[in-house]
């Protein structure tokens, strides 16, 4: 059944600014969950206080495309304090969810701190355990993809800060151990890397702060760039914006690209890097579109409304 996809697909109802939403089954709920960084743009903050803090929102959906609220994940404070959580990655592996999540001590009203990314493992989506803050290239890494790419073989792509902001990326065998490879993506300097297999081909996204840039492989190692794509705005409610830091989730049904938007905000005003947004300006929404590869070229229609998003269950 085609469903018409909400838009705003979800909006945060305790502080009304989700970002970096990661989707994937809830195998014990037999649901889909959405986990996101829960930015907190309602607290009138200092500097940029608003996007730290933050905590790792939940949403569940049966089918995709209505969504409910459900709170935050609880638990994962690695020490005293208010801490800031971003950016969870959580993938399903030999019967455990593994959660990799960027890490920031405390509240900073600016970004002159250090990052880490964290493991948590889970026999369910609500209670994790802490496993390790992964030692990777540098002291200010962010925004972990996970996926494996042989039986037994995973690969990270994570953004390192220190190095220019491209994506270094990293090999384990199993999930707790990670060796660097260095940089991987380094045509320009980039966040939110998301990898995934579509149409016989393999992708990886990227979030340019302008649009989403666009590469394919046949290794998961050597990319080539078609591009980008998603910087020009769309028609539907909330949605007027470029696409900002990505999940891809395919289906039996379709590839599904999860993004937010700054909904009060122009295309200009985000390339402004002088640019101080107001209060309402720092609001934010995710939504969904559906993602084609076409001719061999990656391409989403993101003014269309109708998608199918099954249970893995069904």
């Amino acid at each position: 059944m085609r469903l018409i996809a909400g838009a705003p697909l979800f909006r945060d109802p305790i502080f009304d600014a989700p970002t970096d939403p990661v989707v994937i089954w809830n195998n014990e709920e037999s649901c889909w969950w959405m986990l996101y960084t829960q930015r907190r743009h309602s607290v009138g903050s200092v500097g940029v206080a608003h996007i730290h803090g933050s905590k790792i929102g939940i949403a569940s959906s049966d089918d995709g495309s209505n969504w409910l609220y459900r709170g935050t994940l609880p638990g994962l404070d690695i020490e005293p304090g208010h801490n800031t959580f971003w950016a969870p990655e959580v993938i399903f592996a030999d019967g455990l969810y593994h959660m990799y999540l960027s890490y920031i001590q405390g509240v900073p009203t600016n970004w002159n701190r250090e990052r880490h990314i964290l493991h948590f493992t889970a026999d369910n989506l609500w209670n994790w355990a802490f496993k390790s803050k992964l030692e990777l290239s540098s002291n200010r890494v962010i925004d972990a993809c996970v996926y494996e790419i042989a039986p037994s073989v995973f690969k990270m792509w994570y953004k390192d800060e220190v190095n220019n902001s491209h994506s270094y990326a990293a090999i384990s065998s199993d999930l707790y151990n990670w060796e660097v490879v260095g940089p991987e993506i380094t045509f320009n300097s980039h966040e939110g890397a998301n990898v995934f297999e579509l149409s016989g081909k393999k992708w990886l996204i990227t979030d340019e702060w302008r649009g989403l840039g666009v590469y394919f492989s046949d290794d998961f190692s050597n990319w080539h760039r078609q591009g980008n794509i998603m910087f020009e705005g769309g028609i539907r409610d909330f949605d007027g914006v470029m696409a900002s830091h990505p999940d891809v989730v395919v289906t039996p049904s379709g590839a599904y690209i999860f993004y937010f938007t700054h909904y009060n905000w122009k295309n200009e005003n985000r390339l402004d890097k002088s640019y101080i947004p107001r209060d309402a300006d720092n609001k934010t929404c995710i939504q969904v579109a559906e993602l084609k590869v076409v001719d061999g070229v990656l391409v989403c229609e993101r003014d269309e409304f109708e998608f199918e998003m099954r249970g893995l269950d069904e």
